[in-house]
């Protein structure tokens, strides 16, 4: 599998995959399953997604 956001921060990966304004309208609609899939989308690990809801004190 061909990973196309390597060595990409958080917001360069939402930016390149065109989904940075769906992730900000999950965040505003504290939508946690919604930024899950998000993050999935751009090839994020289960730890760093958790670290990321936790730091947006949106926990499950």
């Amino acid at each position: 599998m061909k990973r196309i956001y390597f060595g990409m921060t958080v917001n360069e990966r939402l930016y390149v995959g065109g989904l940075s304004n769906d992730f900000d309208t999950c965040v505003k609609k504290k939508d946690v399953e919604g930024i899950k899939a998000i993050l999935k989308k751009v090839e994020l690990d289960q730890d760093t997604i958790v670290e990321i809801i936790n730091s947006l004190e949106l926990n499950d």
